[in-house]
């Protein structure tokens, strides 16, 4: 029912008292169960009739001016709806609650974090965060406004550790929650913006590698090998089973050791994602052990490479 058919012609525009309640009722199932006062005022309601419905226990006041409908239980997406419904019109769920509904990380935090376009004050419960948001990076999820994942995740750089960024950033890419502005232009967009130097480098970090070549990871290797006093693997060997041969990047025939050398550009893809898991199993089951080397490994970690190498090797080839 729309709100202007609420109205009763011979009120003087005034809503005619057996529709209140339905108009409530419509309001609050598109909510979670929950009305704001600013709301009900918004569509006709007079002060007395929300105060009268409240001391009829008909709306239950959840925080002030915000309200569940016929009783006072209410869902988690209930709770994050009224901190929403508590910042007025424009308010959107952000921060680490944000993230928390998008399901990429838990938060159990006693207060809820909405962005509001004025300047609001905090009250037990809920922590408000000013700032006027671009159409483009807020959106709506199960009913709830909300900013989007990769505004989420540009938001929490401000207030949690870079560990937690980057957990947060990997789980947006294991549950294929893309947007189309980037955490690349949120960086653009609001370069003064707290927490923009650490998702600059996290994401320097996440790119790093990607233009590299499968030859040049290959050189890296061997030179950490020989500088390790290593054997060095046979290199771009190939190795049959049955009636099926496979190109093994770094091999150790003795050991049955292979290395493969792991660029995301390739071995991202879905349709590489799998025949890799394939052919991982099938040499396997013939004996062979295969271990993946990413360029980013040979960087931040030359070290343990080479002794897991080295440890492998002696093992295997006794």
């Amino acid at each position: 029912m729309a709100i202007e058919d609420a109205f009763d012609p011979h009120s003087d525009g005034q809503l005619h008292p057996r529709h209140l309640d339905r108009l409530i009722a419509e309001l609050a199932a598109c909510q979670h169960g929950l009305v704001a006062r600013w709301q009900l005022i918004r569509a006709g309601f007079g002060a007395g009739a929300i105060d009268l419905r409240v001391r009829c226990c008909r709306l239950h006041v959840i925080h002030r001016g915000v309200y569940a409908v016929g009783h006072s239980v209410i869902s988690i997406d209930g709770h994050r709806m009224a901190a929403v419904l508590a910042g007025g019109d424009g308010a959107v769920l952000s921060y680490r609650d944000a993230l928390a509904h998008w399901g990429l990380r838990p938060c159990n935090r006693r207060v809820i974090e909405v962005t509001v376009p004025a300047r609001t004050r905090s009250r037990p419960g809920l922590q408000f965060h000013r700032a006027r948001l671009p159409a483009d990076e807020v959106t709506v999820h199960r009913g709830i406004p909300i900013t989007t994942v990769p505004r989420a995740i540009f938001d929490l750089a401000a207030v949690e550790p870079r560990r937690h960024v980057e957990r947060a950033i990997h789980e947006a890419e294991v549950r294929r929650l893309w947007d189309p502005l980037s955490l690349h232009d949120l960086v653009e967009r609001h370069p003064n913006s707290r927490g923009v130097a650490t998702l600059k480098a996290i994401l320097a970090d996440i790119t790093r590698g990607l233009a590299i070549s499968k030859q040049e990871i290959q050189d890296l290797l061997l030179a950490l090998l020989e500088a390790a006093g290593l054997p060095l693997p046979l290199t771009n060997q190939y190795i049959t089973l049955g009636d099926t041969t496979y190109e093994a990047d770094c091999a150790w025939p003795q050991a049955k050791l292979m290395a493969e050398l792991d660029g995301r550009a390739v071995h991202a893809t879905g349709r590489n994602f799998e025949s890799d898991r394939g052919r991982d199993r099938r040499l396997a089951v013939a004996g062979w052990l295969v271990i993946r080397i990413t360029w980013r490994q040979l960087q931040d970690e030359p070290d343990a490479v080479a002794a897991d190498i080295r440890d492998l090797v002696a093992q295997r080839a006794t």
